[in-house]
């Protein structure tokens, strides 16, 4: 059966936050390292990657693991939240009224903190950037991102993006694009915009894995193409996540800063550029070709390629979730990954989907009242 549009939403966000946990505690190692610290690929929810989490460095003070969420699924929240109070189509302005003062104001469960916190004490430096830059620098939002590293800080957090743009990949490219411009410039914030838009391209009728990817090359623009082109090329003629391992990374390392070893970038990683573009989503897009519309192959995919796997697992978990709806992310995974995080996954997707059909109801309006004045200045 077609999932309904509430399915879908439901499946988009508990999608990425599934994938975010599984890739939670292998972030940033590579597939030889963790193939090595678990005997295996991982197949599932894994504990820590160092058993003394609080003490092992560069992992300490984070609980990494054991099904809890990272700040991917902390920051789409609270961009969820963001729709709840705005309820329609949101800006860079919306970013500094809203979304840093949700930041810094309201304390919330920390799954990794294993504590009550407020969000500003989890997020990385790259995310503390929109606190310092909109709350006390004062910056334009519209131009606060510039100067932040070019990272996928704003790309993580867009799926909400994408579903108030259901079916509008065009739409959601521009408002993410809008969005992030608090948070990011050159191709890391192309590739928010480009996010979303796979996004919004994966709510639509009929939707596959192939018109997701050829929704984003249709917008994407610069080095963030020719990545997501390159990597989704070599994806093509893999089936097996396995064998896909390898080709993908050897794929986007012409167009990724941060070079062979992750922990460790380039003095030129993450800088702006017209020619390279953030690893993730290219990866993420690859994956979902190779996992072929099926959640836990795509998801296991994308944590076992190592790097930045949460991220990556995130957005094609969200995109997977966006195509086949809630059914088809393993409930075994996303009722121990709630539990474990003491998260409602859920409810964040019942009221975006209500939020989706209000900003849809004032769109019509708009498109309306547009259609009825250019017919009057063409009557004139």
């Amino acid at each position: 059966m077609t999932p309904t549009l509430d399915e879908r939403i439901t499946g988009c966000l508990v999608g990425a936050a599934v994938g975010d946990a599984l890739g939670g505690p292998v972030e940033g190692w590579t597939p030889e390292q963790i193939v090595e610290r678990h005997g295996g690929r991982v197949q599932g929810i894994v504990g820590p990657f160092y058993e003394d989490w609080r003490h092992a460095r560069p992992i300490a003070p984070y609980h990494k693991g054991d099904g809890h969420v990272t700040d991917d699924t902390l920051m789409t929240h609270a961009l969820v939240r963001v729709y709840e109070k705005v309820r329609d189509h949101l800006d860079a302005y919306a970013v500094a009224g809203h979304l840093v003062p949700d930041l810094i104001s309201n304390p919330r469960w920390i799954p990794e903190l294993e504590a009550e916190a407020l969000p500003l004490q989890r997020i990385f430096l790259a995310e503390k950037w929109i606190v310092a830059r909109l709350h006390y620098g004062h910056v334009d939002p519209r131009e606060a991102g510039v100067g932040n590293i070019v990272n996928c800080g704003a790309t993580m957090y867009m799926a909400p993006v994408g579903t108030v743009n259901a079916g509008n990949p065009a739409g959601a490219y521009a408002e993410a694009l809008d969005v992030a411009g608090a948070h990011q410039s050159s191709y890391g914030r192309e590739a928010a915009g480009v996010f979303a838009a796979a996004v919004a391209a994966a709510y639509a009728p009929g939707a596959t894995v192939r018109s997701v990817v050829d929704a984003a090359l249709s917008l994407a623009k610069d080095g963030t193409r020719d990545a997501i082109e390159a990597v989704c090329e070599v994806a093509a003629q893999h089936s097996d996540f396995e064998s896909a391992l390898k080709p993908l990374r050897e794929a986007v390392a012409p167009f990724d800063t941060v070079g062979p070893e992750y922990r460790k970038p380039s003095l030129g990683a993450r800088r702006p550029s017209r020619l390279h573009s953030i690893e993730e989503l290219p990866v993420a897009l690859g994956m979902l070709l190779v996992g072929g519309g099926d959640f836990r192959h795509t998801v296991l995919g994308s944590v076992n390629y190592g790097r930045d796997c949460d991220s990556i697992a995130t957005m094609s978990g969200a995109i997977v979730g966006a195509l086949c709806g809630g059914g088809a992310v393993p409930a075994d995974w996303s009722e121990e990954v709630a539990a474990a995080s003491r998260l409602d996954l859920v409810a964040p997707a019942t009221s975006l989907s209500a939020v989706t059909r209000e900003v849809f109801a004032r769109d019509l309006e708009r498109r309306r009242a547009h259609e009825a004045a250019f017919a009057a200045l063409v009557e004139a």
